[in-house]
Parts: C-alpha cells; sequence; structure tokens
C-alpha cells in the first residue's frame, strides 16, 4: 500500500511527534511504501494574528499541497496525525477531492477543546463540549491563556462542524482509547467513523529484569502531568523508595529545588530514548500521575513493554488501560497521600509487584506491540478505502 503521512511537528517535542515516527517505520517495516508531508509549528512565528488565525480555520497552501501530492504520488490512503494550526483541515478535504481514503488520529482532544486537554485551573473541564463555538473556553483564553488565540482554535472547530467536515470528509478516526472515543462521541463525531487503536512500539525494548530499587517518572514537567502532586507525595509521605523524574518543562526548576531538599528523589532532566528504557526496564514501579484526560499515555506503552507496572492516576484513559491490582495500581488524582499509599503497596509487596510485570509484558504483546498494531491499522484502512471516492487510487 502507498500511504501519505501528514504531520505538523511540535516546537517542543512530544507523543504525538514519537507516535507519528513509530507509525512511519511500521508501516515501512512491513513493505509499504511512505511519503511524507511535514510542516512545524515553529513557523507560526512568520504569521500576524490575523493571518494565523485565518490559516487555522482554512489552509489554502495545505490545500494546494496536498491536493497535487496526491494527484502525483496516488496514495490510496492519506492518514493524518497533528494538523493544528498550520496545516489546517482544508487538508482533509484536498486528500479526499484528490481521491484518497483519509484516516486522522486523534492523539488528543483538540475536536472537543480549545486548548485539545479538556483540563483547566487543575482539574478536568468539559464545559465547551456540546457547544458548536466553545465560548466557554474561547472566553477564559484556555488555548495558551489567550483569547484570540483561543477564538481561533474555536472558529476552527464551529466552521468545520458547520461544513461537514467531520461527517463529510474523515473516513475513520483513530481514537487511542475506548474513553477517548466516548468523550468525542460526546462531543459530536460520527460514531460509526470513530475506531479504537492505541499507541503502540514499533520496537520491542524487551522486558527488563526490574532490579532496580526506584520508581519513575517520564513525562513533561507541567502541572497538568501531576508533576506537583507526585513532589509533595515523596516529600510529605515517604513511600519508601526513591524516585527518578525525567523530562523537562516549564516546571523544571521546581523539580530540580524539590531534588534538592529531598534525597530520595532525583532530577535527570530530559533523557534519550535509550536511556529512558533502561530505567523502565530496571525500575520498579512507574508513577503516571496525570490530572487530565489524554488519549492514551505512551509512557504506560513502554512501561508495559519493558515488564514495569504503573501506579496511575485513576482518570480519563489512564484507568481503563491500567488494570487496578492486575497491571498497577490507582490512586486518586491530585490526591499525594493517596499516591504515596499506592507506591507503598507497591514497595512493600515484591511478589505481587513480579506477578503485575508479568501481566504488564503479556498485554503489551496482546494489544500494544507492532504486529498487534500493524493488524489493526490494515483493518482501518481497509474501512477508509471503501469510502474513498475512487476506492482508493493505489493499494
Amino acid at each position: 500500500m502507498r500511504v501519505l503521512v501528514v504531520h505538523e511537528s511540535y516546537q517542543n517535542p512530544g507523543g504525538e511527534d514519537l507516535s507519528t515516527g513509530e507509525e512511519i517505520l511500521l508501516l515501512r517495516s512491513h513493505g509499504h511504501e511512505v511519503i511524507e508531508y511535514r510542516r512545524h509549528n515553529r513557523d507560526v512565528a512568520r504569521y500576524g494574528a490575523i493571518a494565523l488565525g485565518m490559516t487555522t480555520i482554512w489552509s489554502p497552501r495545505s490545500y494546494r499541497d496536498i491536493f497535487d501530492l496526491v494527484r502525483r504520488e496516488r496514495p490510496g490512503i492519506v492518514h493524518f496525525n497533528n494538523t493544528f494550526p498550520l496545516i489546517s483541515p482544508s487538508a482533509f478535504w484536498a486528500a479526499k477531492r484528490a481521491g484518497a481514503g483519509v484516516v486522522l488520529t486523534l492523539h488528543n482532544f483538540r475536536l472537543a477543546c480549545p486548548n485539545a486537554l479538556l483540563y483547566r485551573g487543575g482539574g478536568v473541564c468539559e464545559d465547551c463540549i456540546g457547544w458548536t463555538l466553545p465560548l466557554p473556553g474561547i472566553v477564559r483564553g484556555c488555548y495558551r491563556g489567550s483569547r484570540p488565540a483561543s477564538l481561533a482554535a474555536g472558529a476552527m472547530l464551529a466552521a468545520h462542524r458547520a461544513l461537514g467536515t467531520w461527517r463529510r470528509v474523515v473516513d475513520r478516526f483513530i481514537a487511542l482509547s475506548s474513553f477517548q472515543r466516548a468523550k468525542l462521541v460526546t462531543a459530536g463525531l460520527p460514531e460509526d467513523r470513530v475506531v479504537v487503536r492505541p499507541n503502540f512500539l514499533s520496537r520491542d525494548p524487551g522486558m527488563g529484569p526490574g532490579d532496580g530499587g526506584f520508581g519513575l517518572f517520564v513525562g513533561r514537567l507541567v502541572a497538568a502531568k501531576g508533576i506537583r502532586t507526585l513532589l509533595e507525595a515523596w516529600n510529605r509521605y515517604s513511600p519508601g523508595m526513591p524516585l527518578k523524574v525525567v523530562g523537562d518543562g516549564p516546571l523544571a526548576k521546581e523539580v530540580a529545588r524539590a531534588a534538592a531538599g529531598n534525597a530520595a528523589v532525583e532530577h535527570l532532566g530530559p533523557r534519550p530514548g535509550e536511556h529512558v528504557t533502561a530505567l523502565m526496564q530496571r525500575a520498579a514501579f512507574l508513577v503516571f500521575a496525570s490530572e487530565c484526560y489524554e488519549g492514551l499515555g505512551r509512557t504506560i506503552v513502554e512501561a508495559f513493554a519493558a515488564g514495569l507496572p504503573v501506579v496511575a492516576s485513576r482518570v480519563g484513559s489512564a484507568a481503563e488501560v491500567v488494570v487496578d491490582g492486575r497491571t498497577g495500581l490507582h490512586f486518586r488524582p491530585g490526591d499525594p497521600a493517596d499516591l504515596a499509599q499506592a507506591a507503598r503497596r507497591m514497595v512493600c509487596d515484591a511478589a505481587r509487584r513480579e506477578t503485575m510485570r508479568v501481566r504488564c509484558r503479556k498485554e503489551y504483546v496482546r494489544r500494544y506491540s507492532a504486529e498487534a498494531a500493524h493488524s489493526r491499522l490494515m483493518e482501518i484502512y481497509g474501512e477508509a478505502l471503501e469510502n474513498a471516492p475512487s476506492g482508493g487510487m493505489s493499494r
């Protein structure tokens, strides 16, 4: 199959950029021909506020680029990832009108919320679900703390709801979990076109020994990821095992200060992927402390591959993917005492931890391995091709 993969990279690379790269590796490793169309968020600085707002709603450049590329290269499928803000949904129309099947992976909640997180003021917020124009998020300036930027994001949603983009143009939306699917269907996406396929790893790191004797956090250091809850759990409630924190972000200095004042906490900063894998293979457990909904935390998939149990906040997809008592333990989001108690239970029961390690690894092989991901993706592409104007131009 010939596939065009479309993605707009972020200024601070994260899970979506990694997942898109994994998708390309997966397709190529199974003999598919992959063409790439890339834009980058750093180019936002070249636009004035009005021009950027208009581009967010409809980009003539992206429309022309994608239409010409599909006509020239004749892919059967155009697989979109992030298109915000420079590519815009105009590219979906171009791909469809040029004759390809259109697939969009929903890495976040962008099609329901101006800031894409369903998160505000330290907790979950669903106030914009059900609005054609998400006025609550615009008035509050939920995207980047800016009302004009939030207006652009909200206007994009309203315009494409009015145009029928989600019903008429996108053949299949890929949600990363059943939880995410349910929220986005409630927000207005066509239920019969939203399917579930979780994140995966294109390369299997292998199960580790789990003999390092430390807890591990891997992620962006922002409030929504629960980093303050995590630090308070280790500073006030002493779970009984050292904690290593990997990542960078706005709260990096806060993490460094906490580590300087607590010998049980070590701030490692950002680390390359192979180093993170090695840490996961040796850690006793991973802490996934997010206080917002996520499509599916990529770090959970990486942990399962290494046979690493997860202490996860009971919120959104994490509560679905991490089965309490089997592949990890749950705690109340934003509750450092409950997090510390769950971590302490992990520390004190080595036999249970070992049983969980085996279950995590089996769950990875069953649901999140490259083979499972490829098989499911081919099913989804087949469904999308049935809706394509010409049945797909190249298979």
